[in-house]
């Protein structure tokens, strides 16, 4: 999905009436450079800003849209690419993939449209988007562009009237993936996960910093004030300094499958604790630091201590993928690679 900068973006450059193309890929089949939802705007000057992954495809997009905007043709085009010797071979994609885009040049009105889908972006509460292809079967307007809340509530339509699609859109979940049916691009996108940091050490201060970059909603926790200052923790959306264990007890109620746990703490005993409070929780992730032999240790404690197996299985523990870190950075890098993996369903 676009980023909420680009977002704000497309939305200025609709306000203003500058003359550009929001390029949308709503499509994919097979290896594509780029999934549904990932976004071009082509200005009339012929700058760009976003991405349909490089290459021909994305040089041919914007040929097609600058060519359209100088022709003034003004409605909203579906351009269909398969990644063969045409449009694969400088991309070394020459594999029979597929991908659909909607070129929407914008026009002052599109911005309504934009400023509640880029409202919904930067809020993190989550949407979907449905666009109507050239074979829907819903009657909807070709190109036409219907926005929908977190619990399927209308926010917004463009280039076309409202549409009662609410008994079609798919559940959204933290792994909701594009689809099509019946002629009708969904693309979700599910609400952002926060990210719990317990221990605000080097580690945890790399992992925030990396996972603030790729869109999660940082909150981190310490009962040293000194380690989750805004200094070092800029982009924490919350910073909580105190005991522990009377922190996580009282954040467990809020915790959710759109709540990621990752624990870096200085010492066994507080991983210990951490783990305790956030194991038998229904957070999407829970991961702990440390060698395996120290992993062994805890999970022993914690079963005499009551924690059950079930909730035990669900630690991914030594944490982070397996890429041979051994620097700070290094380390924050595997656990944030982790966490993306599981958000986008692939762990």
């Amino acid at each position: 999905m676009p980023a909420p900068s680009l977002l704000a973006e497309i939305e200025a450059a609709a306000v203003a009436g500058l003359p550009c193309a929001c390029c949308t890929v709503v499509a994919t089949r097979g290896s594509t450079p780029q999934k549904a939802g990932a976004t071009l705007l082509v200005y009339a000057t012929g700058t760009q800003s976003g991405t349909l992954g490089g290459g021909c495809v994305e040089a041919e997009v914007r040929r097609r849209a600058l060519h359209s905007l100088a022709a003034g043709d003004g409605g909203p085009a579906f351009h269909t690419f398969t990644l063969d010797d045409n449009y694969g071979w400088d991309d070394g994609l020459i594999c029979g993939g597929r991908m659909t885009i909607l070129a929407d040049p914008l026009d002052p009105s599109a911005g309504d449209y934009f400023e509640l889908l880029r409202e919904l972006a930067d809020g993190g509460v989550g949407r979907t988007e449905v666009i109507a292809l050239p074979d829907n079967r819903a009657g909807l307007t070709v190109g036409s562009r219907h926005l929908f809340s977190a619990d399927g509530r209308p926010v917004a339509s463009r280039n076309g009237p409202a549409a009662d699609l609410a008994a079609r859109l798919p559940a959204l979940t933290s792994r909701s993936k594009p689809t099509v049916a019946d002629g009708l691009a969904f693309l979700p996108t599910p609400p952002r996960i926060r990210l719990l940091i317990v221990g605000g050490g080097h580690v945890g201060q790399a992992v925030a910093r990396l996972a603030a970059e790729v869109d999660f909603d940082v909150w981190v926790a310490d009962d040293r004030d000194s380690l989750v200052s805004v200094e070092r923790f800029p982009h924490a959306a919350r910073r909580l300094a105190g005991d522990i264990g009377r922190t996580l007890k009282a954040l467990v109620p809020g915790v959710t499958p759109s709540t990621y746990c990752v624990i870096v703490t200085r010492g066994h005993n507080h991983d210990e604790e951490a783990l305790f409070h956030l194991a038998p929780t229904a957070a999407g992730y829970v991961g702990m630091i440390g060698s395996r032999r120290k992993v062994r240790l805890i999970f022993d404690d914690l079963r005499a201590k009551g924690v059950t197996d079930d909730a035990l299985s669900r630690v991914r523990a030594p944490i982070g993928l397996n890429i041979g870190s051994e620097a700070v950075n290094e380390i924050a890098v595997s656990i944030v690679a982790e966490l993306i993996a599981r958000r986008s369903g692939t762990l």
